[in-house]
């Protein structure tokens, strides 16, 4: 694509130069300039690329938010409760105010929620990615509407022109129709 062309798009449709805008606005202006999509599937963002332990942290994540977990959890503890109360009662290895009991929620909860906040981040970066590409496919729908209202503003102002011109021809063959009747 030459420059000039770049230029033109950009003080057309930014009213700036080229140097003015964002690499961003300046690769859709070259994917209206050459027609190509710009649109990516969501699948591709950030998917394909994480580590293992970001594996491991979005399935924490989906799993430690889940009823699943809550409900193996809340079975947990009233096991725990049972065992430790009525069961084992006077050889109880944790007794009722069940401090190791807390201990261990206290190390799960210690640990999960960086886990979950990993994961958290992860799906930012991937929300904020698919913003971008929605703001750059939104842009150049913005642009390639503006530009085929262009296109039809052109094709009625030559349409009315002819419609003009031959309107003007048809009243000139009218006027002489009329000259040739009174003579």
């Amino acid at each position: 694509m030459a420059k000039n062309d770049i230029n033109d798009l950009a003080a057309k449709w930014f009213k700036s130069g080229v140097e003015g805008l964002a690499a961003r606005e300046q690769a859709i202006l070259d994917a209206v300039h050459y027609r190509k999509a710009i649109a990516r599937p969501p699948s591709g963002l950030l998917g394909d690329e994480r580590t293992t332990g970001e594996r491991m942290a979005d399935k924490v994540a989906v799993f430690g938010g889940s009823w699943t977990f809550i409900m193996l959890f809340a079975a947990f503890l009233v096991l725990w409760v049972l065992i430790n109360t009525w069961i084992l009662r006077s050889a109880a290895f944790d007794a009722y105010p069940y401090i190791f009991l807390n201990l261990i929620l206290s190390m799960v909860a210690a640990l999960q929620a960086p886990i979950i906040m990993m994961s958290q981040n992860r799906q930012a970066k991937k929300d904020r990615q698919t913003a971008e590409d929605d703001y750059g496919v939104n842009l150049k729908a913005e642009i390639e509407i503006m530009g085929l209202h262009e296109k039809l503003d052109e094709m009625r102002a030559e349409q009315m022109t002819r419609l003009l011109t031959y309107q003007q021809d048809q009243i000139e063959m009218l006027a002489r129709l009329l000259q040739r009747e009174h003579i």
